[in-house]
């Protein structure tokens, strides 16, 4: 099977995209203050918790994604199996968004970690992010409640292998 996505890991080269990403304002709508989230962001590259991608489709970098180890910050999803990982991601692309590439790489990314032995998949998107809600829906996930977490109310979802 043919990958259409590559997850690049992120390293500080890349912050200049990143910064430029957030200032969109289809990623600042959900992800909020652009220089905030760039101190986080960035900060997190040394973070060992937490991995980070650059998502290409043809080569061509068009989104983020970071994958991480539930941590206190997470404590609202609950409990959860050993070893589940969370993700966030965004499509920095606008002409990418409608398309039907984020629930594609969602489901890509998140099978190859299945196959790897992960045990469960979360996510926490805004309820009110439709279009990123449907995404994950359709990459499989399945809503479990709204959780408090320290960004404000938001949709945990997850998905088993």
């Amino acid at each position: 099977m043919t990958s259409i996505y590559n997850f690049r890991p992120m390293t500080a080269a890349d912050l200049p995209l990143i910064r430029r990403w957030l200032a969109e304002p289809h990623v600042l709508k959900w992800w909020g203050d652009p220089e905030e989230q760039f101190t986080l962001v960035s900060g997190d590259l040394i973070e060992p918790a937490m991995d980070q991608f650059i998502v290409l489709a043809e080569g061509q970098p068009f989104g983020y994604l970071q994958c991480y180890s539930l941590t206190a910050w997470n404590a609202g999803f609950g409990p959860q199996p050993e070893g589940t990982r969370g993700i966030d991601l965004f499509i920095g692309e606008a002409g990418m968004i409608a398309r039907g590439h984020g629930s594609s790489f969602i489901r890509q990314f998140v099978d190859e970690r299945f196959r790897q032995g992960l045990p469960r998949m979360v996510t926490d998107p805004n309820p009110l992010n439709i279009r990123a809600v449907r995404a994950y829906e359709k990459a499989g996930f399945e809503r479990v409640g709204m959780v408090e977490t320290p960004d404000g109310p938001s949709l945990l979802m997850m998905r088993n292998p």
